[in-house]
């Protein structure tokens, strides 16, 4: 069954600005617990003090998900983790030549020596511990290199074995850089050998192709896939949780493993405290992914909403709506008319009419038109008043 480990806590925080005092972690985490994510990765703690002090708390909060640490293939900061208390520790070593050379000048050998080392540690101080070993940049390295130093990993007690785009290189449908390929191959490779991981995929948002990578690596039966609210994380982030949840619902995920409604109270709060808003064309999220502003479109949805829509928002305990605006039509006046609790006018024919004309001049102003505000100030223009002497109608536009 597909599990769903989510690094806002972790990944995230290394988007450029972004932190989240423990306090903060704590409450992203008990959201994500309440969505019904399965591993929470909170932080790397030989980064600080305060990440350590995060990831304890977090994991002594008797929440359902496993909680999880990451770090370097180091024996002192592996300590440090598993004096968090975590359920999950993520490893990575880079095993790509380039890195080796460049960065440590070692050879593989040395490498998976070391990963052996380390893992081997973890395992002695808490048995029940459930590993994961990334080779760092795993879709730019070679592949026989990866496998023998994720072979070595799962030998010496890993469980996972994260296919990392570090880089976001991974495409869709080619033959030896996608996920599906990665994914087949390690399974395939490591099933020869009598090893059977977990494989779990790290996709990176370089070229905006993580989710598509992501749901590829889903096809070629990958066990866990990474996100981060708002697909926060280095550079361009990674997967989106919301876009990920949604589409593998839309492709035979069963619904109800997870609790949707609880996404747009996390994701407003993550927006605000990263201080990164949300684009309002954000796909699942975005507050116009379920506004329709066209005339046609309007006038479609006012009598079936799937007309104009291939995603139900009560999924996400959300409701569709109406823009107005230049290319509004007449049903979209009736239908704010109704809105704002003057269903009345909206039968009048002519009234409606010179809202709509109104409506298309201020919106050469190039801003949003506010219905609550803006358009009983509109009406007002157009009003019918009493003269003082009679029962003349005057008209107040102006």
């Amino acid at each position: 069954m597909l599990q769903i480990l989510d690094s806002t806590l972790r990944e995230g925080e290394q988007t450029p600005g972004v932190y989240f005092s423990p306090d903060k972690k704590m409450i992203i985490a008990q959201f994500l617990d309440q969505i019904g994510v399965d591993i929470i990765e909170v932080g790397n703690p030989a980064v600080d003090r305060e990440i350590a002090l995060a990831i304890t708390r977090i994991s002594q909060a008797g929440l359902k998900a496993k909680i999880g640490a990451h770090s370097l293939c180091k024996i002192d900061h592996v300590q440090k983790a598993l004096d968090c208390g975590i359920d999950f520790l993520g490893i990575f070593f880079s095993v790509s030549k380039k890195r080796l050379q460049q960065d440590y000048n070692i050879d593989l050998d040395v490498a998976i020596e070391k990963i052996i080392e380390v893992v081997t540690f973890a395992k002695e101080q808490k048995h029940d511990l459930l590993i994961r070993y990334t080779a760092e940049d795993t879709v730019r390295s070679p592949i026989e290199n990866v496998i023998a130093a994720a072979t070595a990993a799962v030998k010496a007690g890993v469980n996972i074995i994260s296919i990392a785009d570090t880089t976001g290189y991974s495409t869709p449908f080619h033959p030896q850089r996608s996920m599906y390929f990665y994914v087949k191959t390690l399974k395939e490779e490591l099933g020869n050998r009598g090893l059977y991981p977990q494989i779990e995929v790290h996709c990176h948002n370089d070229k905006g192709l993580a989710l598509a990578n992501a749901l590829d690596a889903y096809r070629a039966g990958a066990d866990i896939i990474d996100v981060a609210t708002m697909g926060l994380g280095e550079r361009a982030g990674i997967v989106d949780l919301a876009e990920l949840l949604i589409n593998l619902i839309d492709m035979g995920e069963k619904e109800k493993k997870w609790q949707l409604n609880y996404l747009e109270e996390l994701y407003k709060f993550v927006s605000q405290h990263s201080h990164i808003p949300i684009p309002p064309h954000q796909a699942i999220t975005g507050k116009n992914a379920f506004t329709h502003y066209a005339g046609v479109h309007v006038k479609a949805v006012a009598k079936n909403e799937e007309l104009y829509q291939s995603l139900n928002p009560q999924l996400l305990g959300k409701q569709s709506s109406f823009a107005l605006g230049m290319q509004s039509g007449y049903t979209a006046v009736q239908m704010a008319l109704k809105q704002i609790g003057q269903g009345e006018l909206a039968e009048n024919k002519d009234l409606v009419d010179k809202i709509l004309q109104e409506i298309k001049v201020i919106a050469k102003r190039g801003t949003p038109i506010n219905i609550e505000e803006e358009l009983p100030k509109i009406i007002e223009q157009f009003s019918v008043a009493t003269h003082p002497f009679g029962n003349d109608i005057c008209n107040l536009s102006v």
